[in-house]
């Protein structure tokens, strides 16, 4: 069996000046002699400096799965010229058909770069769409504040036959998330004549509340939140558990935790199960009003009413813990899960390395959670060489950075400028700018800083 190395975005190469990324794609082949191998043999490396290879079908058939796609795709969220000729690439090179998933997931790329045109191509392109993928754009429209444009796609859901509740709840919630909640509220519980025409037969009931309640919640404009929750009363909307976990939220985000664990009193009183989500809002709330212990205790009770604590639980108490100062705690906890058979996730070990103030226990931690199987995302790096800037550490910076490129992550915009911060901060003014340089090829800034300008910083 040999390996195989594509050679890929030759004409490219130029494009980044610094980066030594190299993205890795773990593919799996089969050889004429081994037809029922299926382990992963290697990473097939493809770099911005070589030409695709197309392997010889008499010696190995090279599999490509959706998942190995959707994988790649991810390592490329912040380089979309880059992920679009990988996307056409494995097309064009391995006859791989584009799966609805994998089509969605370029559409988004393309639309975090504003390329709404490319995106539009690709979905007249695609064999089937489906909800998620107007989800994305609701979503990529309503971040780049379009509203109009979110609207518009949904007045042309018609076309591919999915202009129905699902897509109305889609819209609302994409605005919502937001911060459009102004437009969404009266899209829903206005007069927009043009748009109610488009709206007949969608009950206005207790899902849209919910998720007008959220959207609130979300601008974080409290008082608008109390006459909102005032609002459903008045027009007659049924409150379930999901509005009284959104309420209690807003009564513990607004300062008065106090008031959330009264709304927990009132739910138990009006015979309402609770669930895990409302059990953590609750925990979170009794947490910071009448501290860890009495959270502990409201966990053990969860756990006695039989509902199993999620990995979101485990999180507000090692939060809870680390806040006070607690780290020997948290880390018992941390690994309680894994004995409960709750594994840790990113925000878990989050948690921890906020209130952590030792380089090499930073490290350890680091290396514990990718041993662990946690992979750290783009936050978890910018995180981490954010601290070690502030503390005038350049040599961990490096290490965390050559983690996450041996990671195959594609920095981030954030991750350049917290690195180029720590660059700065040791005077280390050329290689700052190299990589500010970078940034700017690779499409992450609009221009470079000036007090990198060469001219600048020379006069």
């Amino acid at each position: 069996m040999r390996l195989l190395i594509p050679r890929f975005l030759s004409s490219r190469s130029n494009r980044f000046l610094v980066s030594n990324i190299r993205p890795s794609l773990n593919l799996q082949f089969h050889t004429s002699e081994s037809k029922n191998a299926s382990k992963p043999l290697s990473f097939i490396p493809f770099s911005d400096h070589q030409t695709p290879k197309t392997p010889n079908p008499d010696h190995e058939q090279l599999i490509i799965n959706q998942s190995t796609i959707l994988e790649t795709l991810a390592c490329y969220d912040n380089d979309w010229k880059r992920a679009m000729d990988f996307f056409n690439w494995v097309e064009s090179e391995y006859g791989f058909k584009h799966t609805t998933e994998t089509y969605n997931h370029m559409i988004d790329i393309l639309c975090k770069f504003f390329e709404y045109d490319l995106a539009w191509q690709l979905i007249d392109k695609m064999p089937e769409r489906d909800h998620k993928t107007f989800r994305v754009m609701f979503k990529r429209y309503a971040s780049a504040h379009l509203v109009q444009e979110a609207l518009d796609t949904y007045n042309k859901l018609g076309e591919f036959n999915l202009e129905d509740e699902t897509s109305f709840l889609n819209l609302v919630d994409a605005l919502c998330e937001y911060k459009h909640v102004i437009e969404a509220e009266e899209l829903c519980l206005g007069k927009n004549k043009n748009f109610k025409e488009n709206l007949a037969g969608f009950e206005m009931g207790t899902r849209v509340y919910n998720i007008l309640l959220r959207g609130w919640f979300k601008m974080r404009w409290w008082a608008k939140c109390r006459e909102f929750w005032e609002q459903m009363d008045k027009d007659g909307i049924s409150k379930d558990l999901y509005s009284y976990s959104i309420y209690m939220d807003v009564q513990s985000k607004s300062g008065k935790p106090w008031k959330a664990v009264k709304l927990y009193k009132e739910i138990k009183k009006k015979g309402i199960k609770l669930d895990v989500v409302a059990y953590n809002t609750v925990i979170q709330a009794i947490g910071v009003s009448e501290g860890v212990d009495v959270a502990v205790h409201l966990g053990r009770e969860m756990l006695e009413m039989g509902c199993e604590p999620n990995v979101v639980t485990y999180n507000i108490i090692i939060k809870l813990l680390c806040e006070n100062r607690r780290v020997g705690e948290a880390y018992k906890v941390l690994d309680k899960m894994s004995k409960r058979r709750c594994a840790p996730n990113v925000i878990t070990y989050h948690c921890i390395f906020r209130c952590l103030e030792k380089p090499n226990e930073i490290l350890a931690l680091l290396d514990r959670m990718t041993g662990n199987g946690v992979s750290p995302t783009l936050d978890t790096y910018v995180m981490l060489i954010r601290k070690f800037g502030r503390w005038g550490y350049l040599r961990p910076v490096f290490i965390v950075w050559k983690k996450m490129e041996d990671h195959g992550l594609s920095p981030n915009e954030f991750a350049y400028n917290a690195l180029i911060d720590a660059l700065v901060e040791k005077g280390m003014i050329d290689m700052a700018r190299r990589y500010d340089e970078e940034m700017l090829a690779k499409g992450l800034s609009a221009k470079l800083r000036p007090e990198l300008v060469k001219g600048e910083c020379d006069d």
